[in-house]
């Protein structure tokens, strides 16, 4: 009877043992698939900076991966540790080589899709391709192309911020979050720029009027608009959508008075002209984009000439192409203050004049939220659509 005894009591500790086991390697699975991770799809370290910020921020270490180019310029991926069942957030800052930034994040993303990831959160700071949102005479949209393809790679979920037109949103089959940089550059005018009560807000076209209000009404400034400036709208060259119909032989435009149609008077720009007092005040230019800064420095020389003793650019994006720091540096524009959406560092050595604004706080709190299907409403508390 005593042996009994403790062969029944041996049954019940084994038992016991394997339902702890279960119970605890069942938990370290919930726990797996619940996690999350952070990648940077980018193969340069200069691209990696705002990733490690984020992750920084986050208080996790960056994803375990290698992104690089055959020598045949082919971009591969390595993914180095197990993404199965949770969500994956690819950070992917776009470089001077836009093309070969969005393979690297097409490729990445594949790559987690095809290793069973939850959810697949691409989070893109600078959205690429999104002035090409518009159909231009024979052209094609290609941001809804791109929009198309990160879907079909197995994006789940875009975070983006200041997209150039808001309505690219409906391009994607997926939910996409536009943060907002403003709150970041009116921060900025407030602490950094002395006097600032004395400023003036300018749009440095009529399309950038909204943007600009936005900025004047939240800092009690006044507004000014430059009108006449060169835009970069469809050019009126032939290609043969203004060539008469085909006719017969035989007959004449009298046969045919369906086609008399009524006549475009040609466009003519009119002189730059500001519309609003500049004179003795601090001039900021508000846009979303800062690439080509030819007509920037245009703008700069105009509001010079008008009155206005120092001139501020504000923009979320700046791309700063080509010979963009040389011309900063030499014209009348005091300062260009731009986020780190976009990486930089190079042309900030060659000129001074270019300053920084760091964002990863808030891209970071997004992931945050997402990750715990928290609502995004806090992070766009008192935004408006103009902003």
């Amino acid at each position: 009877y005593p042996m009994k005894l403790l062969v029944f009591f041996s049954l019940i500790l084994v038992c016991h043992s394997h339902t702890s086991t279960f119970s605890y390697s069942h938990s370290t699975m919930n726990i797996s698939k619940s996690g999350y991770r952070v990648f940077s799809a980018n193969s340069t370290t200069a691209c990696t900076e705002l990733a490690k910020k984020i992750t920084e921020r986050l208080g996790v270490d960056l994803g375990k991966s290698v992104v690089y180019q055959e020598s045949n310029r082919e971009t591969r991926v390595d993914v180095k540790e197990s993404v199965r069942g949770q969500d994956i957030f690819i950070i992917q800052t776009i470089p001077r080589d836009v093309n070969t930034a969005i393979m690297e994040l097409l490729v990445m993303a594949y790559a987690l899709k095809t290793n069973c990831a939850k959810n697949i959160i691409g989070v893109i700071p600078y959205f690429p391709y999104s002035k090409q949102c518009k159909m231009r005479k024979r052209g094609s949209i290609v941001c809804k192309l791109l929009a198309s393809m990160l879907a079909k790679a197995g994006l789940t979920h875009i975070i983006t911020m200041d997209l150039h037109q808001k309505e690219i949103q409906g391009f994607f089959s997926f939910p996409v979050d536009n943060l907002r940089a403003s709150p970041f550059l009116l921060q900025y005018i407030q602490e950094e720029i002395p006097d600032y009560r004395n400023a003036i807000i300018v749009a440095k076209s009529p399309s950038a009027a909204k943007r600009a209000q936005s900025y004047a009404e939240r800092l009690r400034l006044g507004l000014a608009v430059m009108h006449g400036e060169a835009q970069c709208s469809e050019s009126d060259m032939a290609d043969g959508r203004h060539s008469p119909p085909p006719m017969s032989s035989g007959r004449t435009t009298s046969g045919h008075p369906g086609l008399e149609l009524p006549l475009m008077m040609a466009k003519e720009k009119p002189p730059i002209t500001v519309v609003g007092d500049v004179g003795g005040r601090i001039a900021i230019i508000v846009d979303d984009i800062i690439d080509d800064v030819e007509d920037f420095v245009a703008a700069a020389e105009i509001l010079k000439e008008r009155g206005a003793y120092k001139i501020y650019i504000m923009a979320t994006h700046g791309l700063l192409s080509a010979e963009a720091p040389r011309l900063i540096e030499e014209s009348a524009i005091d300062e260009v203050v731009v986020t780190n959406t976009v990486p930089h560092e190079v042309q900030k050595l060659q000129c001074p004049k270019i300053k920084t604004v760091d964002v990863s706080m808030i891209l970071a709190e997004a992931i945050r939220r997402i990750h715990n299907g928290e609502s995004m409403a806090y992070l766009f508390r008192n935004i408006t659509v103009d902003d």
